[in-house]
C-alpha cells in the first residue's frame, strides 16, 4: 500500500507533542471553537469552524472543502466556476499544529493554518499535495531550495494599508506631507495600540511603524523564515480587520485607494542565509555592496520581475500604483544602492528590498516567485547590471530585462511567457492564476467607469 503525503501529515499530527500541547491550551484557556484556516490563490483566508471538543479528531483527519474555494468560488463572465467547476472534488485541509493559537480578542476561539491535499478516496492522485495550495507550495519550494542550494530565504514585509473613520482625516500644510508626523500617529493611537497588542499575543515581534500618508499607517514585524513571514502577514491582516470592527472604522489593503493618494505597497525585504551567515554580504565590508552570489540572485529577480507581476500586482487596481511617478512606487525594472525609486533597493548591507509587491499580494506566491527567480539567477549567473544612479523615473530603460507590465492584461501575458515561474508554480496553479485574472481583466474592460462618464458624456458634438 502506497503511503501518501496526506497519510504522512496525519501520522505526524497523531504522534506530535504539539497536539498534546494544543489540547492542553484548549482545556486551560477554555477554548470552545477552532478555525481551520486555508489560503486561496488571492490570499483570502477560508476554512471551517469546529467545536474544540472535536479538535483532536479533526487535527488528525482534517476538514473538507470544495476545491473551488481555492479560487474564492469565483465564476467567470461565462458562468464557469473556476478551479474545477461544480463537479470538482473536495480537498482535505490538515492543520500544521505549530500554528495553533488562541485569538486574543476572544479567547474562546483559536485558529490553526492548514495544508491542502487531494482526498484519499480518489482513484488517481489520492492523498497527493493539492497543486493549487499556495501555502503548501511555498513550504515545498523552501525545502527544495534548501536541498539544492543549502540556503534559507529570510524576509520581512512592510504592510502599508488604509484606515478610514471619523477623526482620522489628516491635517497638514498644503504642499507638504503628513508622513512621519507623530501628531497623526496620535490620531491613530487606538489603532496602533490595539493592533500591536493583538499581534504580539499571536506571536508577531512588532518592531516599528510610522504614519506614511493620509489614512495610511505601516506597522512592521521582525523578519524570519519566509514561510513564517507569510503566515504572519496573513495573521496581521486578520488582526487589522478585527481592530477595525472593534473601533467602528474601515481597514483596507486595496493597493491604490484613490487618485492622488499614496499607494499601499507591501515591500519584501529579503536575504539569503547559509549556516546562519547572510551570503548577500561579504565579511568585513561595511559599504553598500552585494556578494557575487547576491548579484546573481538579484539578476534573476530582475529578469523574472515582469512575469512575477501577476503575483506582485494581482488586481486591476494594483497598476494604478505604478503609474504615479514620484510616489516611490517603481515604474521600470532596475536596482539601486539605497535608491527608493528602483524596483529593488539595496537598503543596507546584505538586505534587498523588493518594491513591486502591493498590499493585496498573496504572500505565499510572492515568496515562491522570489525563490524561483533568485535560484534561476544563481544557476545562470545572471548579471543585474550597474545600480541606477539618481531617479529611476528619468533613467533609460534597461533593455536586458522585459518592461514592467503596467496593466493586469500586460501582466497576464508576461506571466504566460515566463517558463521558469510557470514551472516553479506548476501547470495546474499557473493555469488557474491565468484564468482567474484574465476573467477579472475582462470584467474590468467591459465595465463603464465614472471616469468615462465624466470624460465622454457631454464630449460630442
Amino acid at each position: 500500500m502506497t503511503i501518501t503525503p496526506l497519510d504522512l501529515h496525519r501520522e505526524a499530527n497523531a504522534s506530535s507533542p504539539e497536539l498534546a500541547e494544543a489540547l492542553s491550551v484548549i482545556a486551560e484557556r477554555g477554548v470552545e471553537y477552532v478555525y481551520f484556516q486555508a489560503i486561496t490563490i488571492t490570499g483570502r483566508v477560508v476554512g471551517k469552524v469546529a467545536p474544540a471538543k472535536h479538535f483532536e479528531r479533526l487535527a488528525i483527519r482534517g476538514v473538507q472543502q470544495h476545491q473551488t474555494a481555492v479560487a474564492n468560488l469565483q465564476g467567470t463572465r461565462e458562468g464557469v466556476l473556476l478551479a474545477g467547476g461544480v463537479n470538482a472534488p473536495e480537498y482535505t485541509a490538515v492543520p500544521d499544529l505549530d500554528t495553533f493559537a488562541v485569538l486574543p480578542w476572544d479567547t474562546s476561539f483559536a485558529r490553526v493554518f492548514c495544508r491542502l491535499y487531494e482526498p484519499d478516496h480518489l482513484l488517481e492522485r489520492a492523498g497527493a499535495e493539492f497543486a493549487c495550495d499556495t501555502r503548501g507550495l511555498l513550504r515545498r519550494m523552501l525545502t527544495g531550495f534548501a536541498d539544492r542550494t543549502g540556503l534559507e530565504l529570510r524576509t520581512g514585509c512592510e504592510p502599508e494599508m488604509t484606515w478610514r473613520g471619523e477623526g482620522l482625516e489628516a491635517q497638514f500644510r498644503p504642499g507638504s506631507s503628513p508622513a512621519y508626523h507623530i501628531e497623526h500617529l496620535e490620531r491613530n493611537r487606538p489603532i496602533v495600540k490595539k493592533v500591536i497588542e493583538y499581534a504580539q499575543a499571536l506571536g508577531l515581534d512588532m518592531i516599528e511603524g510610522d504614519y506614511e500618508d493620509e489614512f495610511q499607517v505601516e506597522l512592521n514585524f521582525m523578519y524570519d523564515r519566509a514561510d513564517l513571514t507569510a503566515d504572519r502577514l496573513t495573521t496581521y491582516r486578520q488582526i487589522c480587520r478585527q481592530v477595525a470592527r472593534e473601533l467602528g472604522i474601515e481597514a483596507s489593503f486595496m493597493p491604490k485607494p484613490a487618485t492622488g493618494m499614496m499607494g499601499n505597497g507591501c515591500h519584501h525585504n529579503f536575504s539569503l542565509w547559509r549556516d546562519d551567515v547572510n551570503v548577500l554580504a561579504e565579511p568585513g565590508r561595511t559599504e553598500l555592496h552585494l556578494s557575487e552570489l547576491g548579484k546573481h540572485a538579484l539578476g534573476g529577480l530582475l529578469a523574472h520581475s515582469a512575469g512575477a507581476m501577476l503575483i506582485n500586482g494581482s488586481t486591476v487596481n494594483s497598476y494604478k500604483r505604478y503609474w504615479d511617478a514620484g510616489q516611490f512606487a517603481p515604474s521600470r525594472i532596475n536596482w539601486g544602492l539605497d535608491n527608493k525609486t528602483c524596483t529593488v533597493r539595496l537598503s543596507t548591507v546584505g538586505r534587498l528590498e523588493y518594491k513591486l509587491p502591493d498590499a493585496a499580494v498573496n504572500p505565499y506566491l510572492s515568496h515562491a516567485v522570489i525563490l524561483a527567480a533568485c535560484e534561476d539567477g544563481m544557476k545562470n549567473a545572471t548579471d543585474p547590471g550597474q545600480p541606477t544612479q539618481g531617479s529611476s523615473y528619468d533613467a533609460p530603460i534597461d533593455g536586458r530585462f522585459p518592461a514592467l507590465p503596467l496593466t493586469l492584461g500586460e501582466a497576464i501575458g508576461a506571466f504566460r511567457a515566463d517558463e521558469v515561474l510557470n514551472q516553479a508554480l506548476g501547470p495546474e496553479l499557473s493555469s488557474l492564476l491565468v484564468d482567474y485574472h484574465a476573467d477579472e481583466w475582462a470584467r474590468f474592460c467591459g465595465h463603464v467607469t465614472e471616469w468615462e462618464r465624466e470624460m465622454y458624456w457631454n464630449d460630442t458634438p
